[in-house]
């Protein structure tokens, strides 16, 4: 069920409408045996997905023949709220929407042998990870599962999407914590941009031996977006992994943006509706370290940020440890049994310092300059920011204000920097 499809138009990007037919050609065969369907779109997060349109989409096409729920592939996150579903997913209605908790809907499915995790981080990681995934993944009442989501530069798998959807997004702490700090142990400038990666053949080989029995099919988009839109450039559906290589090798070229030389001052502006705790929000610092000189600046424009962390207990620990180095919080994962208890957490705080390479000043007014000092980072005014770089005259790219030479990034998530010499 779902025909395996890969089309890939790398100029302005797939239309609706044809979007619409590809969709309406690979469920042809299968419109009209299928029950109960589960579909699995990321988070307003990642809105620029377009993966809110194309579930729209399945669901008017399939909403006559079936049941049809919708569990967003939240993570960490925090649940999709009524006002974030209507922009996303347009007029599916809300109650079709099924909350993913992390902590309590989960079931352990296997476990990724201390060997494999041994030999694929280079002997940087030895211990066993428990494979957890949400409950409703292993209900046989659905006979399709369809996983939607975009392939892009990820800091911790190196390109997201495919099984990362699966064993994160809709995975247990014990797996998501284990995965974050493998990745972080590893080194995230050597993961970011790539397919193979230690992370990611961890998440291959839990689904090659726990979830090939189930009716699972991916769909996956490259997507950029300019003031006119989104614009999807690549749609792969299938579940052979071919069809992800083959979005890699397309958000390679589209989503990475190698640089010829290092930036001295980037400024990067977090959108306020997308970005609401410096959990997602440092994507500014993830998705640029590789692209920062030595002994450059960061300025960070997050109007919209009004908390560390998505979860209250992450957020706590983001407080009490802040964003010191990767030295600082191997130590404190080491002394302090709250810390080595979310693995997670300490990930993001080692992915998110520049270990002092460069500096990061946050601009975030709802949390206020003592709680970002507190967490490890400079902090200034944002509204003297902005009359200085005013955001609305600056391109992405370089620019020059006032006969100094900056980098702006209207929006993190939509790819990843790099000085070619660092990647």
């Amino acid at each position: 069920m779902l025909d395996s499809y890969n089309y890939a138009k790398t100029e302005r990007g797939i239309t609706d409408p044809a979007l619409r037919e590809i969709l309406e050609k690979s469920l042809s065969d299968c419109t009209d045996k299928l029950r109960h369907v589960l579909i699995l779109p990321p988070d307003f997060t990642r809105y620029h997905s377009n993966a809110g349109r194309i579930t729209w989409h399945i669901y008017d096409m399939l909403k006559d023949y079936c049941k049809i729920d919708i569990m967003p592939a939240l993570g960490t996150h925090v649940p999709v709220t009524e006002n974030e579903a209507r922009t996303m997913f347009g007029s599916i209605p809300y109650e079709r929407f099924i909350v993913h908790s992390f902590r309590d809907d989960v079931v352990k499915i296997g476990e990724v042998p201390s060997e494999f995790v041994r030999s694929v981080s280079e002997g940087m990681v030895d211990s066993p990870i428990d494979v957890e995934v949400n409950k409703r993944l292993l209900d046989h009442k659905y006979d399709l599962i369809i996983s939607v989501g975009q392939v892009v530069p990820h800091e911790v798998v190196g390109m997201a999407n495919r099984n990362k959807n699966i064993f994160v997004g809709c995975g247990g702490s014990a797996m998501i914590s284990a995965s974050h700090m493998l990745g972080a142990f590893y080194g995230l400038e050597r993961i970011m941009g790539k397919d193979h990666t230690p992370v990611r053949d961890v998440f291959d080989y839990a689904e090659e031996h726990f979830l090939m029995d189930i009716p699972l099919k991916y769909i996956l988009t490259v997507t950029t977006a300019d003031e006119n839109g989104i614009n999807m450039h690549g749609l792969f559906i299938g579940r052979e992994r071919s069809y992800f290589e083959a979005a890699v090798k397309l958000a390679q070229e589209k989503n990475l943006v190698l640089l010829e030389k290092p930036i001295r001052k980037c400024i990067v502006k977090l959108d306020e509706l997308e970005f609401k705790s410096l959990w997602l929000g440092n994507k500014a610092v993830y998705r640029t370290r590789m692209a920062i000189a030595d002994g450059g600046e960061l300025i960070v424009l997050g109007r919209g940020l009004s908390r560390f962390g998505e979860d209250d207990e992450i957020d706590r620990l983001i407080r009490k440890y802040g964003y010191k180095g990767r030295e600082y919080i191997i130590r404190c994962v080491n002394e302090d049994a709250d810390l080595r208890g979310n693995l997670s957490a300490a990930a993001h705080l080692i992915h998110a310092s520049s270990d002092g390479r460069f500096t990061i000043t946050y601009c975030a007014p709802q949390i206020g300059e003592t709680e970002i000092r507190n967490a490890g980072f400079k902090y200034a005014d944002i509204d003297q920011i902005i009359s200085k770089y005013d955001v609305n005259s600056l391109k992405d790219g370089y620019n020059t204000v006032n006969g100094e030479e900056i980098y702006y990034i209207s929006n993190p998530a939509l790819g990843l920097w790099a000085d070619r010499s660092r990647f």
